[in-house]
């Protein structure tokens, strides 16, 4: 079983958006399977939390520059919310970096966030996307 199974309550309807959300939590999914293969590689999880920390900066991008093109009224707290994120998953790679295991306190952060980001943040933009004609 998964450790984070993809559902549609976590699509909010912009495949753009979709597909960079489905790769982030099948990315979280292999975080999960290295971890409880056994001994992961420290590099192995380096590599992946990279990956996961490149991939969300251009991520938020997209949805910055979105919002900023539509003129998304909650542009500046959303935006604060994801540079929150970064600073953490910059502070779980530089402590990795730094010799520490924290692969399981990455795997908490993530789903916590791809889960509660989504289902409470995210979907709040829909209505105002669709009411600039963005199809969902």
């Amino acid at each position: 079983m998964l450790f984070m199974p993809w559902n549609e309550q976590l699509e909010v309807g912009i495949d753009e958006i979709d597909q960079q959300h489905r790769w982030l939590v099948d990315t979280t999914n292999q975080l999960h399977a290295l971890l409880s293969s056994g001994e992961p590689q420290r590099d192995q999880v380096g590599t992946i939390l990279e990956q996961l920390m490149e991939y969300t900066m251009n991520h938020f991008i997209v949805e910055e520059e979105i919002f900023l093109r539509l003129g998304y009224p909650e542009s500046a707290a959303h935006k604060a919310q994801h540079n929150i994120f970064c600073e953490q998953v910059m502070d779980l790679l530089t402590r990795h970096d730094q010799g520490e295991t924290v692969g399981i306190n990455a795997l908490k952060l993530l789903k916590s966030w791809l889960t509660n980001h989504i289902f409470k943040v995210d979907k709040q933009y829909v209505a105002h996307f669709r009411a600039q004609g963005i199809a969902i």
